[in-house]
């Protein structure tokens, strides 16, 4: 996926001082029908991005993310807190068609070819047709689309549609660009090419907001991460500042013979002359740090609108196994004596012979036959003669 030239701005070596978007106290309430509270989606709220910079949005299903992200393209009114994008607020139109957005599920027209879905969006951008149609070929052949331009994007594999999503999301060269979940449905390839395109944005001088829960991505390209729980920041900063392990240090040496490895820190110096020897602070792994987060702000007790671990099976499919698990109840059953069944032969066979009624048979010997229903009288035939007599009166004689 070759990164398109559109409209080339000065590159950036890393993520300037300038504030692209700034959230103080940030909060979401939805209410009911009756205005009643009913989730707190996003819970007081604060955190800066910077020119330049690749920001990850981090959480489970539920913990806010999309939520902020909404609040951040002005979809939605925060009950309280302060957002500013390029200095003004999110409704701003002006500030708005300097945001380039991919949503989690790409929203296309499936009747419109590539050409025709891209040309759509640069027109909303009132782009010019020359421009339109320049910008379209070169993202077309940047996303790998260049051999399906005139292909309905109904008939597209979810791949294929998050490739065009990415594509109309950058149509208008946007300084901020805001992805959720831009790598879902795309093959390894397609994965590293979007990771790609995104470092290359950053140098660029333009603003990434990155929400994924491949957290492999975004330890691949991500400057600083947020991560959500319940609504609320439970983790922020620097990757390196969050996965690093202070209490302990590594060296980091070339391939060394057995028995200078036994020697102390100034021996190996000494021998290791065509390598480096480095002490830094070992990092453990973004998704072991993810999933400690999320369990500590869990255990203490931090409520959260979203989706939970499945901890136990529902009560109803449970259906009383609870003392016992099955297989257990079915081992004892089958490892108990049997009893040899007893069979009581005197009343089985007391119970063989029917009993008469003898005064019901007496009554029914009695009893009047039934007399058969009377038979239908026989219809004489009919007598034609005195009807064919009155019609021919009334025809008249033939003449």
């Amino acid at each position: 996926m070759p990164v398109a030239e559109l409209n080339p701005k000065s590159q950036a070596e890393g993520p300037s001082t300038e504030v692209v978007v700034s959230v103080r106290g940030l909060t979401k309430i939805f209410k009911d029908f009756w205005n009643r509270p009913k989730a707190r989606a996003v819970d007081n709220v604060d955190f800066d991005v910077r020119r330049g910079e690749v920001f990850g949005l981090l959480g489970p299903n539920g913990s806010g993310k999309s939520t902020t992200v909404k609040l951040l393209l002005g979809l939605l009114h925060p009950t309280r807190g302060h957002i500013e994008v390029f200095g003004h607020s999110p409704r701003h139109v002006r500030t708005k068609s300097r945001i380039g957005y991919l949503p989690e599920e790409s929203y296309l027209y499936r009747y419109l070819n590539s050409r025709e879905t891209l040309g759509f969006f640069g027109n909303l951008f009132e782009l010019s047709k020359g421009e339109r149609e320049n910008r379209t070929g070169q993202l077309l052949e940047m996303v790998g689309l260049g051999n399906t331009q005139t292909r309905a994007v109904g008939e597209f594999s979810k791949g294929m549609q998050r490739r065009i999503g990415l594509a109309q999301a950058l149509i208008n060269d946007p300084d901020l660009v805001i992805l959720d979940e831009p790598t879902a449905g795309l093959d390894p390839i397609g994965c590293r090419e979007v990771k790609d395109l995104i470092i290359a944005l950053a140098r660029r001088g333009k603003t990434v907001i990155l929400s994924s829960h491949l957290l492999s991505d975004v330890e691949d390209v991500c400057d600083r991460v947020v991560i959500y729980y319940g609504g609320k920041i439970q983790a922020a900063g620097t990757l390196k500042e969050l996965l690093s392990e202070p209490d302990t240090l590594r060296i980091t040496t070339p391939l060394l013979p057995r028995q200078t490895l036994e020697r102390v820190m100034e021996i190996i110096r000494k021998d290791a002359l065509h390598g480096e020897v480095r002490v830094d602070n070992p990092t453990q792994n973004l998704e072991s740090y993810f999933l400690h987060v999320v369990e500590k702000a869990r255990q203490a007790a931090h409520e959260t609108s979203g989706a939970q671990s499945g901890a136990r099976v529902a009560a109803y499919l449970r259906a009383g196994a609870e003392e016992k698990p099955a297989t257990e109840k079915m081992l004892e059953k089958l490892t108990l004596p049997q009893a040899a069944p007893v069979v009581e032969v005197k009343k089985a066979a007391a119970s063989a012979e029917p009993k008469l009624d003898e005064k019901r048979l007496e009554a029914l010997a009695k009893a009047e036959p039934v007399k058969p229903p009377p038979k239908e009288p026989e219809q004489k035939p009919v007598d034609l003669a005195g009807a064919n007599e009155k019609l021919t009166s009334l025809l008249g004689k033939p003449k």
